[in-house]
């Protein structure tokens, strides 16, 4: 970064700059992750951002002492970059100066030198500004970034608008007991526990839409697949023929973000050791069809999880596929903005997306006919009055649409093969976690 006068106001470190300087001096800031002391050496591991590099202290060449320089230590120094297949990207910095900015008031309660902390998800949780240190931890949340950045691309390209919807809502568009409450001066609010009500009003004027934004959910889960705060990946679509749509263009957008992360985050996908899956068509059962394909009672409303782990399983022995789609739920167990099947009003035109046993997708088709939205909102037992707003775009018009919505710390989750999903969220809120 460059201020008006042209100075370097940062040294932000750029892998590739740094490989290419073998043989030249580098300067950059740094932390100290760790000091292994040799025989008449030091091996200094400095921590960036991003990258964890390998320098080499000699008192015959370090103009600086590092008697003070210690694990937490932040730093600026300058070294010689040298080839060595041995370390890290295959190279090393032998340093000439080290000037200590920041000493730490503690020892780090965690190995977070080690290539895994090796504690329990309550000590990382009770100690996260330190654990977040291991490049491990970090690189899950470098993968996040990709994802959201791809999802991001391709949705662009795809001609959708992103847009930025309020939290602080009237209503909530999944209705029931999993909502926040909360005191908006001297009226009754709550926290938005979907965009929904505002991407399908967004279509009337934008035709495609799309958000990266919090999600909250009031549930008392306590489970490793829970937050009561999540980051959606929403997008809403008009002028389609069917929900089928809306799974096609899903489809599109995994397959880019999957060679997004290919193309720009090889370094965390080596640490983490994710594999990412192969993405070709996605196969898709009906609801009933798939309680059968499994074995699993005709009788259900709704799968659980050991039904999710199943079909994904099944999806993968029978199709090669790591996905599988799951259409038609019955329409009493959908929201009431989802459209009946025109061939059977039990059932609803909507969907989940299923990967590596785990729900990571809802979507469908949306009603846009007001009557029709109306009548449907009667026959859940709701008064139409409570959502006027949300009506008032149906009333003056608006095109068949869909859409969907993607829990991003799911899906982090099941690409980097974590078994908890608060491993995925930065700061994770659920029951019993509300710091840090």
């Amino acid at each position: 970064m460059f201020n008006l006068n042209g100075e370097n106001l940062t040294l932000a470190v750029c892998l590739e700059e740094i490989k290419s300087s073998v043989g030249s001096s580098v300067t950059l800031n740094a932390c100290v992750h760790k000091v292994r002391q040799m025989s008449g050496f030091a091996f200094v591991i400095l921590r960036t951002g991003r990258y964890v590099f390998q320098s080499v202290y000699s008192a015959d060449t370090c103009t600086d002492s590092i008697e003070n320089v210690k694990e937490g230590c932040y730093v600026t120094v300058t070294g010689k970059v040298k080839e060595d297949k041995r370390a890290n990207y295959g190279i090393e910095i032998l340093l000439q100066t080290i000037t200590v900015l920041s000493k730490p008031a503690a020892d780090y309660p965690l190995h977070v030198s080690d290539r895994r902390l090796g504690c329990s998800i309550e000590t990382n949780l009770d100690y996260r500004s330190v654990a977040l240190r291991n490049p491990f931890e970090r690189a899950v949340f470098k993968l996040s970034e990709g994802i959201v950045s791809g999802f991001r691309e391709f949705m662009l390209k795809e001609g959708f608008t992103e847009i930025h919807t309020p939290k602080i809502v009237s209503a909530g568009a999944e209705g029931g007991a999993n909502i926040f409450k909360l005191k908006y001066f001297d009226k009754d609010a709550f926290l938005a526990q979907s965009p929904q009500f505002y991407k399908q009003t967004c279509i009337a004027f934008f035709d495609r839409v799309f958000e990266i934004a919090p999600v909250y959910r009031a549930e008392k889960h306590n489970t490793s697949r829970h937050l009561n705060e999540y980051i959606g990946l929403d997008f809403e679509m008009g002028f389609i023929k069917d929900m089928g749509d809306v799974m096609n263009m899903e489809t599109a957008m995994l397959k880019y973000v999957i060679h997004f992360l290919k193309e720009n985050y090889e370094n965390e996908l080596t640490i983490t050791g994710a594999v990412l899956p192969v993405i070709t068509d996605i196969p898709v059962f009906s609801f009933f069809e798939a309680l059968e394909a499994i074995g699993s009672r005709p009788n259900k409303y709704d799968l659980d999880p050991e039904d999710e782990v199943k079909l994904c399983d099944y999806a993968k022995e029978k199709y090669g596929s790591e996905f599988v789609f799951i259409t038609h739920y019955p329409a009493s167990k959908r929201p009431f903005y989802a459209m009946d099947n025109p061939e059977n009003t039990k059932l609803a035109e909507s969907f989940d997306l299923l990967f590596r046993g785990l729900e990571v997708t809802t979507g469908g088709q949306r009603i846009h006919s007001y009557e029709d939205q109306v009548a449907k909102m009667q026959s859940m037992g709701l008064n139409p009055e409570d959502f006027s707003s949300y009506l008032e775009a149906h009333k003056y018009g608006l095109p068949p649409h869909g859409g969907l919505g993607i829990g991003l710390e799911r899906l982090a989750m099941k690409l980097l093969g974590l078994t908890n999903i608060r491993q995925s969220s930065l700061f994770p809120r659920d029951l019993t976690h509300l710091d840090p």
